[in-house]
């Protein structure tokens, strides 16, 4: 059998293929009945708080006592099985299990646990998470609609592994990598916290800035929406005018401000909207709302993004507005029925409240330092989680 091109010294001897059946003790699926009950004092965990990099229990349900019991009959998760989402879209991904209680789980979860003492759990987790685990899983999904492995796909999956000490050896390093990642992540959601935080209070002007010389600025102008910065959304054919960098929605980061990239606007048949470098990009589509960017650049935009520009405010100052909690609240009134969109018209005849450019430019350049460091953690996210993934590329095989 093969062997990796990356292994820890003291360690030669060659991997052997095995499939998941044979190196786990316990695989099952949760309930194939959702439960009726919709709380207790029972976590009923689903596709849904199956991540990657753990458990995400921000939308957690509960349920009965009763019905807890019934499924966890068929399906005993225990501390540190592995979980793997089976069907939906988040098919493929899988993490540990951290949670030292009795919970339940719908059918669209597996557990598995590996043979003690033969398989370790992290290492089966390593590599289901690798290259190698999600191409294989991705080749034995079947539906359109709705993407599923099957538990009988899943126990046929064959992998291979080295002697337990080395597998463990293996799983150790890269927790640690793991755990470096968890680190970033937690300092990035921290950082934009604060940003949020900050953008409350400062719109809201529960604190305010100082002129440079000590002397406090005076009192915020009240306006209309539309008298303080305006909609230029301009239609644009692509196949009659120049050619241009176009940004569609999914180039757009949701709550980043990043552009992901760019295609040829006469690539494009639909007809898009013009913008200026520094204009403010904000997706009006109901599901796009956290999409925005300031392109530094001249372009187009697919016409359901907003191209905003400054008026009585600076469109570095509009950037950070339309990010804060105040311009969601407008943004929650919408027009269409199928698509809902945020509706302009009731928008603009909203009143606005702005300080002077001087504060303008010290709340932008505030919170745009704040959008510095947090993009420099992001940065380095990313580059820890390409280091793991070519390690991966070089430890399994």
């Amino acid at each position: 059998m093969a062997s990796p091109k990356l292994r820890f010294k003291g360690f030669d001897s060659k991997w052997n293929k095995y499939k998941i059946s044979e190196v786990t003790e316990y695989l099952v699926d949760g309930t194939h009945f959702s439960p009726k009950s919709t709380d207790g004092d029972f976590k009923y965990i689903t596709s849904k708080n199956i991540r990657n990099d753990g458990l995400d229990l921000t939308q957690i349900s509960y349920i009965s006592k009763e019905e807890h019991e019934v499924i966890y009959k068929r399906c005993k998760v225990q501390l540190g099985d592995i979980l793997l989402t089976k069907d939906g879209a988040n098919t493929g991904n899988c993490c540990l299990n951290t949670l030292d209680e009795e919970f339940s789980l719908l059918s669209s979860v597996a557990v598995l646990r590996g043979k003690q003492g033969q398989f370790d759990n992290n290492f089966i987790l390593q590599i289901l998470q690798s290259d190698i685990g999600q191409n294989t899983i991705i080749s034995s999904m079947s539906g359109q609609a709705i993407t599923r492995i099957t538990l009988a796909k899943l126990k046929e999956y064959s992998f291979c592994f080295p002697h337990f000490e080395e597998q463990t050896k293996i799983a150790s390093f890269l927790s640690a990598v793991d755990e470096k990642i968890a680190q970033l992540t937690q300092k990035h959601e921290l950082l934009s916290q604060y940003k949020q935080g900050m953008m409350q209070k400062l719109f809201s002007q529960q604190i305010r800035f100082k002129a440079d010389d000590g002397s406090e600025f005076g009192e915020w102008e009240f306006d209309k929406i539309r008298n303080t910065f305006t909609n230029k959304s301009k239609s644009f054919n692509p196949l009659l005018n120049e050619n241009l960098p176009c940004i569609e929605l999914e180039h757009l980061s949701p709550n980043t401000g990043q552009i992901l990239g760019t295609v040829n606007s006469k690539d494009q048949q639909s007809t898009k909207n013009l913008f200026e470098a520094n204009s403010v990009l904000f997706g009006k589509l109901r599901p796009y709302l956290r999409k925005f960017a300031q392109p530094k650049f001249k372009g187009v935009c697919s016409s359901e993004i907003w191209v905003l520009t400054g008026i009585k405010i600076s469109n570095e100052y509009l950037f950070h507005y339309v990010q804060s909690e105040q311009f969601s609240e407008l943004t929650n009134i919408q027009s269409g029925s199928k698509m809902p969109r945020a509706d302009w018209s009731v928008i603009s005849d909203a009143d606005i409240e702005y300080p002077c450019l001087e504060e303008q430019t010290k709340i932008a350049n505030f919170l745009s330092a704040i959008d510095q460091k947090i993009e420099v953690v992001a940065q380095q996210i990313e580059q820890v989680k390409q280091w793991k993934k070519g390690l991966l590329q070089q430890m399994f095989v």
